[in-house]
């Protein structure tokens, strides 16, 4: 299954996701630099809808040890702001994210960038600071990657598309 295929289908299996996923050319820590809009592509994971019924944005790499790791859409969805990944998800926060800028919005930097190798290849991959979960990346095109993320907690990964702002 190609990329576009699965994006087009927008489900398809752990093993299609894992197989797309090992046929992608890695990428270094370069690359990554600039604001990334996400999106899911849905593997029957627990996670899958989370991020879209919340608000979520993206991602955004400054340089190697400056990452904003969840961006969400403000309550009006006219801007962004970069959010605490220890103060969600929230068992007290439901529904958009933006509601709630105040209780979870930070100017800190919660995430870093590293080159790790993960199912056999060496690629950039964003490790939160205060979760044991790595995302690592795959390019897909010049303006496109799949992210996996990789928790300890997680039987399988969670998959997620970002796409170059």
């Amino acid at each position: 299954m190609t990329f576009d295929e699965a994006v087009k289908a927008g489900r398809i299996s752990l093993e299609q996701a894992l197989a797309l996923f090992d046929g992608l050319p890695t990428v270094d820590l370069a690359f990554m630099k600039g604001r990334w809009k996400g999106s899911e592509l849905y593997t029957g994971h627990r996670m899958d809808g989370m991020l879209s019924a919340t608000g979520w944005y993206g991602k955004q790499f400054i340089d190697p040890e400056s990452v904003h790791p969840l961006l969400f859409f403000t309550e009006d969805r006219a801007s962004v702001f970069a959010v605490d990944p220890r103060k969600w998800p929230s068992p007290t926060i439901r529904g958009p994210v933006g509601a709630h800028r105040a209780d979870v919005e930070t100017d800190k930097f919660k995430a870093r960038l590293r080159m790790t190798e993960y199912r056999g290849k060496l690629s950039a991959t964003m490790i939160y600071d205060d979760w044991p979960t790595n995302d690592v990346f795959r390019k897909v095109d010049e303006h496109t990657v799949l992210g996996a993320m990789d928790a300890r907690d997680m039987a399988q990964p969670y998959f997620f598309i970002l796409r170059r702002d």
